[in-house]
């Protein structure tokens, strides 16, 4: 159907049970994928998510997973593929995001933050990169605008999502014909965090589209990307509304 580009394929998307996560995952059925959501500690909010996609008309499943784990990564492939039995699409979705003094982040925090930012998107893929070669499928990794413009008060966390973006390209050269490989960017999300209302009212003033980006915004980015031409690979699209041109 026209209406369902993703019909008779399947996606993965890493911590899908919440927030922007959880609003790909919704997209991707919507789209008609059967969809596989990873959690680390929200089973709950798993549960939830893949009932929705399930009655959406789409297979749905919420496996428990840690992206830094390179046995429970294993694992998770391993579900998603005994399930649906062909894996389309990878969004690797899962990140921790942090907020500290440079000069104050322990090497705890920093090794955290890279370990889920970095390290998992590695493993994820290279973990799945058989199935996504022998579907001629794609992979969309979540990074950010802080992986493009520093922001003082979240080193690691912008390192690391730099880091991400560069894995992008090189993964879209290494994996290449088979696999395409892009990266989102998200600039400001509201994501309905009352202690955050502040902020997100000073960022709307500052972007040139007069408002907060949205969960929608960056899963109907992601659904470009895997919808879209197979010949766009190894791009940086930053959902932002113009912020980073300010």
């Amino acid at each position: 159907m026209a209406t369902q580009p993703l019909s008779g394929k399947s996606a993965l998307v890493t911590g899908g049970a919440r927030r922007i996560g959880r609003e790909i995952a919704l997209t991707l059925a919507r789209a008609g994928a059967d969809v596989a959501i990873t959690y680390l500690k929200s089973q709950a909010d798993a549960s939830e998510t893949a009932g929705e996609i399930a009655s959406l008309g789409c297979r749905a499943l919420a496996v428990e997973a840690d992206v830094r784990s390179e046995a429970s990564v294993r694992a998770a492939i391993h579900a998603v593929m005994a399930i649906f039995g062909r894996l389309d699409l990878l969004v690797n979705n899962a990140a921790v995001f942090q907020s500290a003094p440079l000069e104050s982040i322990s090497l705890e925090a920093w090794d955290r933050v890279f370990e889920t930012n970095a390290r998992g998107p590695f493993l994820v893929a290279r973990e799945a990169l058989a199935h996504l070669r022998a579907a001629e499928g794609r992979i969309v990794n979540i990074g950010s605008l802080g992986g493009l413009h520093a922001w003082a008060g979240h080193a690691h966390y912008c390192a690391s999502k730099a880091a991400l973006h560069m894995l992008t390209q090189a993964m879209a050269k290494a994996f290449a014909p088979q696999v395409s490989v892009n990266c989102v960017a998200p600039g400001w999300i509201e994501l309905e965090q009352p202690a955050a209302a502040e902020a997100g009212a000073r960022f709307a003033a500052r972007t040139p589209m007069r408002r907060n980006g949205t969960a929608e915004d960056v899963a109907q980015a992601v659904l470009f990307f895997a919808t879209g031409p197979k010949f766009v690979t190894g791009q940086i699209l930053a959902v932002d509304g113009g912020l980073g041109l300010v």
